[in-house]
Formats: C-alpha cells, structure tokens, sequence
C-alpha cells in the first residue's frame, strides 16, 4: 500500500514537471502599443515555428485559403478606439485577424466572431473589414511568426521572409 502511494506520488511530480518543462510548438504571444492618439492596439497570437519548412508548401499559408494568421485560436487584433486601416475605418473592438495569401499580394480581414480556433468556423459574412495590402521580402529570415506595432500605427507581420505591413491610425 505505502508502495503504491509513493510511486503515484513520484509518477504525479514527474507528469507535473515533464508538463512544466514542455514548451509548447507555437506558444502564445502578444503584441501591443499606444498610438500617439493614446488608441491601444493589441494583437494576441500563436507564434508557429517554421522547423525548416516552406511558407506556402509545406505550412500555412496556403495559396487562396483562409489563414488564422497565427497557430491555434484565431489571432485576435483589438483596438480601443475607432481607428482607419490603411484608409478604412475599423470600429473599436475586438476581431478575429485572417489573412488570404494571393501571391504578393495579401488580403487582410478584420472578423468579428474573435474567439474561434483557427479559421474551421470563419464566415465571410462576419467580416468587419477587408484590406488589400502587398507582402515583401526580407533579407533576414524570422523562424517564428511575429507581429510588431510601433506608436505610429505601423504593423507588421514577419514569418520567415515574408513581411506584411499595414497601418493604424
């Protein structure tokens, strides 16, 4: 009987360590600014790694599909204040951010139903905002998706050598 108990005692402290120690493939991230207009943007992703894959062939994004712009739950972009985005207005509020890679150029979608895992439940009609913008290269390859936001509403994604880029303001 006191056998059992200490080897489930140690079996508990090892499943809670090996738990501990696990990073997970795309952990969680945020990224968050003030614009000087005082509006706060937040964007709350999974950061997916590219372990020596392709963007495109071998992990998404995918061509002319529907991406979560991020791993796991849908990344969500929140703004507190009502806001333009690259020239059209975006509501304050909280939204789903999914991109469709066509080539160089991207559409970036702002919809509303936020909290979903990955794009399985997106729907167009949902949408509050579509952007239009053109991707670039970058000299320097990023293994872990990232997005940046400086004060001047200038947001950025990079993946690999894929940058894109739009703004806030």
């Amino acid at each position: 009987m006191k056998k059992s108990i200490l080897f489930s005692a140690i079996l508990l402290v090892l499943i809670t360590i090996g738990s501990a120690c696990a990073q997970k493939p795309s952990p969680p991230a945020t990224a968050s600014a003030t614009l000087q207009n005082g509006t706060l943007i937040t964007i709350n992703y999974s950061s997916p790694a590219l372990k020596g894959r392709t963007i495109g062939k071998d992990v998404e994004p995918m061509q002319g599909k529907v991406w979560r712009a991020g791993a796991n739950d849908a990344t969500v972009f929140e703004i507190t204040k009502d806001a333009m985005v690259n020239g059209k207005a975006l509501p304050a509020g909280k939204y789903g951010f999914f991109a469709i890679n066509n080539g160089n150029d991207w559409t970036l979608i702002f919809n509303k139903t936020w909290k979903q895992w990955g794009a399985f439940s997106y729907k167009e009609a949902d949408d509050a905002l579509r952007v239009n913008v053109s991707s670039s290269t970058t000299n320097t390859s990023m293994e872990r998706l990232t997005y940046a936001i400086s004060s001047k509403g200038n947001v950025s994604l990079n993946w690999g050598t894929l940058q894109i880029d739009f703004t806030v303001k």
